[in-house]
């Protein structure tokens, strides 16, 4: 590494100039009743509905979105406690599924094994363990 450069990762530069592979896209929680949790959320932040349906509410904000997601066996977090861990995950929206994957794994990601809905979001596991998924725009859900 020259000095002064920042950690490489197939061809990202960290610590100074890089290509983005993805756009951040979208908080997402996990709820037993999304209908529910999204208007607490649509109402205490004035955010409006982009999309819903039974198992997922999209919540548009200035400059950020909301997500709430159907998990039938939810069992909220026990805060301050760790045996129910926090449940949330980051949506980062992408133009192309295929190679936003193999540029994510390239960075150090892993392909989840379990993919619910692979030709409409990816679900790849960070360096530390923590989910994360690349998706379409929610314009590409109307």
């Amino acid at each position: 590494m020259m000095a002064g450069s920042g950690p490489r990762w197939a061809g990202h530069e960290f610590g100074g100039a890089m290509t983005a592979i993805a756009k951040f896209g979208a908080i997402s929680l996990d709820s037993k009743d999304p209908h529910h949790l999204s208007q607490f959320y649509r109402a205490l932040l004035d955010f409006e509905v982009r999309y819903e349906s039974e198992e997922l509410v999209m919540l548009q904000g200035s400059g950020v979105m909301l997500t709430v997601e159907r998990v039938v066996d939810h069992r909220p977090p026990d805060w301050p406690g760790n045996e129910v861990p926090k449940q949330m995950h980051l949506d980062l929206f992408v133009t192309d599924l295929d190679i936003a994957e193999r540029a994510a794994i390239e960075c150090g990601a892993t392909k989840a094994e379990f993919q619910p809905s692979p030709d409409r979001w990816r679900v790849l596991i960070d360096p530390s363990g923590h989910p994360f998924c690349l998706t379409h725009s929610p314009d590409t859900y109307e």
